[in-house]
């Protein structure tokens, strides 16, 4: 008889299922009988998919970089380079919206008590930088962002957004300060610390916004 075919949706499912254990309740709850209670699955699952639960924290990173991967490169290069910028942190952030309990896992903002993540798992996600890299790399050379290294401008990005994101998904942005007020007027001041002119960086940054559905998503909604 041959082997059961692992199956991607299953799989899939116990990642966020243990996830969202995880950021609820941390470590404590991180068994193979809780999880698979959970999940609807069986306890043997999680060895055939992860090896264990050692091997279902690590894909709980791995998984989380993969679906923020999907939403950057749905950005599709325009015209406006400076557009597809912002369009690419509003793709960020509405990952995290979808995802929230793996994004926190991803970035090591759960407690893990011994399931520690190694320095390849904190590297692993840095692939997802290069769609901002050479978007940044573009501006610069449309005239619009002042002529740098690309790379550091992308991670000066990658910080601001990150931290306005993880204020928004813990409840900390509320009227009149709220996230998406808060988020339009970052994108458009990193923007013109990046060089490009005022009135540019805010025509491309509402462009961005008419262009959000086109990933196939809606504008994320968080509750206070």
């Amino acid at each position: 008889m041959s082997p059961r075919k692992a199956d991607p949706l299953a799989r899939a499912h116990l990642v966020d299922t243990a996830a969202r254990l995880l950021t609820d309740e941390g470590p404590q709850a991180l068994s193979t009988r809780r999880i698979a209670q959970e999940a609807g699955s069986s306890t043997m699952a999680v060895y055939t998919y992860f090896d264990g639960i050692g091997g279902l924290v690590h894909a709980m990173v791995h998984e989380g970089f993969t679906r923020l991967q999907e939403h950057l490169t749905g950005v599709r290069r325009s015209d406006d380079p400076v557009s597809d910028l912002a369009l690419l942190g509003r793709a960020f952030r509405h990952n995290a919206s979808q995802n929230e309990h793996l994004y926190a896992v991803m970035f090591g903002g759960c407690s893990l008590a011994g399931f520690s993540l190694s320095e390849a798992d904190r590297q692993h996600g840095r692939y997802t930088l290069r769609n901002v890299t050479e978007c940044v790399r573009r501006c610069m050379e449309s005239g619009r962002f002042h002529q740098g290294d690309p790379e550091l401008v992308a991670h000066r990005l990658w910080c601001a957004v990150h931290g306005l994101t993880t204020l928004d998904l813990g409840g900390y942005l509320v009227p009149p300060y709220d996230a998406d007020r808060c988020f339009e007027d970052q994108l458009v001041s990193l923007m013109v610390g990046c060089g490009d002119l005022p009135g540019a960086a805010g025509l491309s940054v509402a462009e961005s916004a008419t262009r959000l559905p086109s990933l196939g998503a809606a504008a994320p909604e968080h509750s206070s």
